[in-house]
Order: C-alpha cells, then structure tokens, then sequence
C-alpha cells in the first residue's frame, strides 16, 4: 500500500493519497486543502486518481474538494448520505468554531459551494482500489455520517477524526454525538483488532492495541465530566 500524508489547513489535518502499488489506483482521503500539492504527489507517484474519499464533512477534511474535482473531474466524490447537510453548509461552516467572518480569507475559509456527491458510502461495503479492498463502517458520533475505511489484508483504518492518539473526536459541534461515538468506537473500531495500524485526521498514526491499553477515553480513566 502507498500512503502519502499532506498536512493541511490551519487544523493540521492529515490529508492521504493511498495507493494499489501494483495497479496505480488511488484514492485521496479527505483532501482538505492544497488540490493543487495533491495532483503533483499523484504525478510524482504515477498514480491515478479514481475517487476523492471523504470520511466525514467538517471544513477541514472536504476544504479541498471543489478544486481537486476541477483538477481531476473523472474522481468520483464519495460521502455518507448522513453527512450531506454538513456538506452542503460547507461556506458558513468557519462561523461554528468562532471564526469570524472577517477573517475567513485570510485563514483560506472563504468556501465556493462544494461539488455534487457522486456515490453514497453504505455501511459494510468493500471498496475497491486496485488490488487493495476497504471495508466502509459506518461510525456515528463525530458526524452523523463519519465511516472509516478498513483495509483488512494491510491491517490499516483510516478513522478520520472519530479516534487519535491518546483522545477522540469532539461531539460538540451541530450532529456530535458522544453516545454514539463511544458506541461507533467500541463495538466497530476496537474490535478490527490490537495490531491495526490507526491512521487519523489529525496527529501521528497510533495501533488500536496502544489505544486500548492507553487512551483514556477508552480505559475508563476519563469519564464524561469527571476524571477517575
């Protein structure tokens, strides 16, 4: 497998092209910023663009969407249905983490409308790319319609920004969740299995074993409005 991470945005966001090294199929993951630093990795790579993959909505993982599509018009957009409205709210999205309105240029949030969605995500699905098989779950919490993708043969999930190294995903902007997301990370994303290399939005990859045993959202250390 061919992963290239880009950090992007104001947010250090993890935008990835994956890769089939035997075929050339990629796929970019949330491209958040710099469409034109994507198609000059994919260049550099030989590789080719068959599908623009978002795990969820918010600004800082689709930013990039309506000028990488432009750039690469045959890749095919890819989101859950549930997360269409934030999708489509895209523009007034800097106005929900307090950035004012004024400043939306400056920081590069000042969004032209995103492009139309191409295919829905379904829960439990194989996508493939090239010889490579992801396995989309539906993972609730963070968004209403965040998925993962679960490449099994690779033991690699991409997770967005439902889990990081040593945290998890917020609930508290329009559609979180912490109910559902504690449920989305324990009975789907824990279970994939301990050596699962975990590759987020944000931050350093981690293992899904390193975060059972240490995060401590997920050992019980850290309750909602109290530590134990």
């Amino acid at each position: 497998m061919i992963i290239e991470e880009l950090t992007v945005t104001p947010f250090q966001q993890q935008t990835r092209i994956v890769g089939c090294p035997k075929t050339g199929q990629a796929i970019c993951i949330d491209p958040g910023d710099e469409a034109k630093l994507i198609v000059e990795t994919l260049e550099k790579r030989g590789l080719n663009l068959q599908a623009i993959t978002l795990t969820h909505a918010h600004l800082d993982h689709v930013g990039g969407v309506a000028g990488l599509k432009k750039l690469r018009p045959e890749a095919l957009v890819l989101l859950h249905a549930a997360d269409e409205p934030l999708y489509r709210a895209l523009p007034e999205q800097p106005a929900w983490v307090g950035i004012p309105r004024s400043q939306w240029p400056l920081y590069g949030f000042d969004y032209e409308e995103p492009p139309a969605i191409d295919r829905y995500w379904t829960d439990g699905e194989t996508y493939a790319v090239g010889e490579l098989a992801f396995k989309v779950l539906h993972c609730p919490g963070h968004t209403p319609g965040h998925v993962v993708l679960f490449e099994e043969r690779e033991r690699k999930v991409f997770v967005g920004d439902c889990l990081f190294a040593g945290s998890i995903g917020r609930t508290d902007l329009p559609g979180g969740s912490t109910e559902q997301l504690m449920d989305s990370l324990m009975n789907k994303i824990i279970p994939l299995g301990d050596d699962v290399e975990v590759y987020s939005g944000h931050g350093p990859s981690t293992t899904i074993g390193r975060e059972r045993k240490t995060n401590p959202f997920l050992t019980g250390a850290y309750m909602i409005g109290r530590y134990l």
